[in-house]
């Protein structure tokens, strides 16, 4: 059976072999973030404390609480108190009831919570034809997965530039610090509104633009599939994001390690699941996405590829099989 490591590894072989230029891959580094945190071991926690495993009457979940608003949503998740624990409030709550309902009700509460292995790989996707092959990428994303897939993509030798809202910046030069010169070293940054022309005119000029907004909070700046390819017909756009951008998934939430076990990537103890690593959906994603995108740039191929968190770590889970 193969290892996470020798597949992120092959992985990272299809990657180089169609880079323009040369990329010092390594697996262990793709993987880690541990730099600028203190992680963990994985077990049932993920290494960074934010996710839990949480065994239901029939299976498992997934329960991410890094954020406040997640924290406070758990009372009426569950039923608990509001003066709760919010962790022995969800193993208390799921422990007599089915997975897929705990799951179903959290995603109604827009909560990162996924069923373990509910999630099928990524499946192959149609472009078009008749893009250029170069020019310049336009990286919208924030946190892990997107940057990481702008940053393979400079590395590649394509010109990336970054653009981040002035009141909603991405929050990882703050927390991480080098793990945001490693994501975004390589790239111009620039601050501006999403919602202006100036940005308009960037996408306009881009071959490329990286986002990881789910596609109804990208509406709501003017960056509807409709709108954009209106813009640029040629342009590639990787669409990242927990679920999938179309469908009910486009409007579910999630975040690395959720997402990863939703994806199936986990390991067994018994009947029991356990974290491989931390939030492993966030760099695999990376990984995927600038392969895919540096694919279709070699084929010459525009469209939107829909690259998921969740399917991206289904799709490496199979090839542990």
């Amino acid at each position: 059976m193969s290892t996470l490591l020798d597949a992120v590894a092959a992985a990272g072989e299809r990657l180089t072999a169609v880079s323009r230029g040369p990329i010092n891959f390594d697996p262990r580094r793709a993987l880690s973030r541990a730099d600028d945190l203190a992680l963990g071991d994985p077990g049932l926690w993920s290494p960074n404390r934010h996710c839990r495993l949480v065994p239901c009457r029939d299976g498992w979940i997934a329960v991410s609480l890094a954020r406040d608003d997640d924290r406070d949503l758990v009372p009426a998740w569950t039923g608990a108190g509001f003066g709760d624990d919010p962790w022995e409030a969800a193993v208390q709550g799921a422990a007599h009831r089915p997975a897929a309902e705990m799951a179903d009700a959290a995603i109604l509460l827009h909560m990162p919570v996924a069923r373990v292995g509910e999630t099928a790989p990524l499946a192959l996707q149609t472009l078009a034809e008749g893009g250029r092959k170069d020019g310049m990428v336009l990286d919208l994303s924030a946190l892990w997965a997107g940057p990481y897939c702008g940053a393979l993509l400079a590395e590649a030798g394509h010109e990336v530039v970054k653009v981040e809202s002035p009141t909603r910046p991405d929050p990882t030069p703050l927390h991480t610090p080098r793990l945001d010169a490693r994501l975004n070293g390589r790239k111009r940054r620039l601050s501006m509104a999403l919602d202006t022309d100036e940005l308009r005119a960037l996408i306009g000029d881009a071959r490329v633009l990286i986002t990881s907004g789910r596609p109804h909070a990208l509406a709501k700046l003017g960056l509807d599939e409709a709108s954009v390819f209106a813009i640029n017909p040629g342009l590639l756009w990787i669409a990242i994001t927990a679920h999938g951008w179309r469908g009910e998934a486009a409007m579910r939430v999630g975040f690395g390690d959720d997402c990863a076990a939703a994806g199936g990537l986990v390991r067994r103890e018994g009947d029991a699941p356990h974290f491989l690593g931390d939030a492993l959906a966030d760099p695999l994603t990376g990984l995927m996405a600038a392969t895919l995108a540096l694919e279709a740039l070699d084929a010459g191929q525009c469209g939107l590829l829909d690259v998921s968190l969740a399917r991206t770590a289904a799709s490496f889970a199979a090839m542990l099989q």
